[in-house]
């Protein structure tokens, strides 16, 4: 089978702080000899992992360290790993955004890249104009960008506001046009990075339905960065799990997000103080989740409610929002088996952070250990809904016995159920 992407050796070092050596003369010699002589950085510093939870004593972080792997061509690989493992960073010299301090990367084919919600948009064009302009960055002609115009603009519903500048589109919207754009544009490699978590469920759906269709019948290769475990297994076949910059492990799906799962279950007690590690950086945090804690005992039987305490923090205007916690499965790799829903809140008046009993009733839950995703915002499931802030793999419980009856393990197959979320003001 023909090798699409090879990464060979690649490291990335970033420097804290200021990017100059703070003097004139050793600025003009780095220029020189990087530069014009093509020669190492004479003041590159060996670095230190990059673990952002604790400090260091150098200036210099390897963002990357040792990369080394091949991707097949039609393979769909999932990137996975905390926020700062490296996975964004690994895209972005794959996509040429930026180089590898050392190593090189060897891709066969166009890369059509989705990395940022409205990544390459121009804000004061419209969305077709935005359509030509990405599209001629990929290397398309004008004549085959027209060609594919009405079918990329079917695909993003945004046929409405398509000539209209992009800088009054929703978050939504920017999302669905822009992996519109990179999925039509006949990439033989396309990368995204954790996008569709900002789109509604029906275009998640339609998203994923696509990236199949691109690899398993046009035979085109996807790397796949997202914290949505469903989603992951539901698309790839293999894994890449990072962390602090390092390959942990490889394999099949399966595995590496079972392996993923396993060790944040071992970091997550009853309380969980949220930082920018579970957190999707795309969110606005109009409405941040600053802490969870688990009120209902770590074990439980499938009657209890599972009842946690959120501290939020309002960041914007907001006068109402909904919370929405989702239920995975541990045992199954973070399969996705329950969803629940709040009505809208009104948010406390003269406060700016408050805290939440979030509380699901009978949830009905077979034998098994599970781990909480919360999430806030505010609308329905169309392009008007608007994510204020996604926090994934906080908080664990376990369902048992109840009495002498033994509850069946929860099978994949099963799906999903939805359940009302019950809301109240601490």
């Amino acid at each position: 089978m023909t090798t699409a992407i090879e990464f060979n050796n690649i490291s990335k070092q970033y420097r804290l702080g200021l990017v100059s050596t703070k003097t004139l003369s050793h600025d003009l010699k780095r220029w020189w000899t990087v530069n014009v002589r093509r020669k190492e950085d004479p003041y590159l510093k060996i670095g230190e992992t990059n673990d952002r939870s604790a400090k260091g004593d150098s200036d210099y972080v390897w963002a990357l360290k040792d990369i080394d792997f091949k991707v097949e061509q039609g393979d769909v690989v999932g990137i996975i790993g905390k926020n700062g493992a490296g996975k964004s960073t690994l895209l972005k010299l794959l996509s040429r955004v930026t180089g590898p301090t050392t190593g090189t990367i060897k891709a066969r084919g166009r890369i059509g890249s989705l990395l940022e919600v409205g990544t390459g948009f121009h804000q004061e064009m419209t969305g077709r104009e935005n359509i030509y302009m990405n599209g001629a960055i990929l290397g398309m002609t004008k004549a085959e960008i027209t060609r594919k115009l009405d079918e990329i603009v079917d695909f993003s519903g945004c046929e409405r506001y398509i000539d209209t500048p992009v800088k009054r589109y929703s978050s939504g919207m920017m999302v669905r046009l822009g992996f519109a754009v990179a999925a039509h544009l006949d990439p033989e490699i396309l990368v995204v990075d954790e996008v569709l978590a900002v789109g509604d469920a029906e275009f998640q759906k339609k998203a994923i339905g696509k990236m199949q269709d691109v690899s398993q019948g046009e035979g085109r290769t996807v790397l796949f960065v997202s914290h949505n475990m469903a989603s992951i297994k539901n698309l790839c076949k293999s894994g890449v799990l990072l962390e602090n910059g390092m390959i942990k492990t490889m394999g099949t799906i399966d595995d590496v997000v079972a392996e993923y799962m396993s060790a944040n279950l071992a970091e997550i007690g009853d309380v969980s103080e949220v930082t920018e590690f579970t957190r999707i950086s795309a969110q606005t945090k109009e409405v941040e989740v600053v802490s969870l804690k688990r009120q209902s005992p770590y074990k439980m039987d499938s009657l209890q409610d599972i009842v946690l305490t959120a501290r939020v923090k309002r960041n914007g205007n907001v006068s109402s929002f909904q919370f929405t916690t989702l239920i995975d499965n541990v045992a199954n790799g973070g399969t996705r088996v329950g969803m629940a829903y709040s009505d809208v809140i009104a948010w406390p008046e003269g406060k700016d952070e408050a805290e939440f009993e979030v509380r699901i009733p009978h949830h009905h839950l077979t034998k098994g250990k599970y781990i909480l995703d919360v999430w806030t915002g505010i609308g329905d499931a169309t392009s008007s809904c608007k994510y204020y802030d996604a926090v994934y793999d906080t908080l664990t419980f376990e369902v048992e016995a109840i009495g002498d009856k033994l509850i069946n393990e929860w099978y994949s197959y099963w799906g999903e159920s939805v359940y009302p979320l019950q809301v109240t003001v601490v």
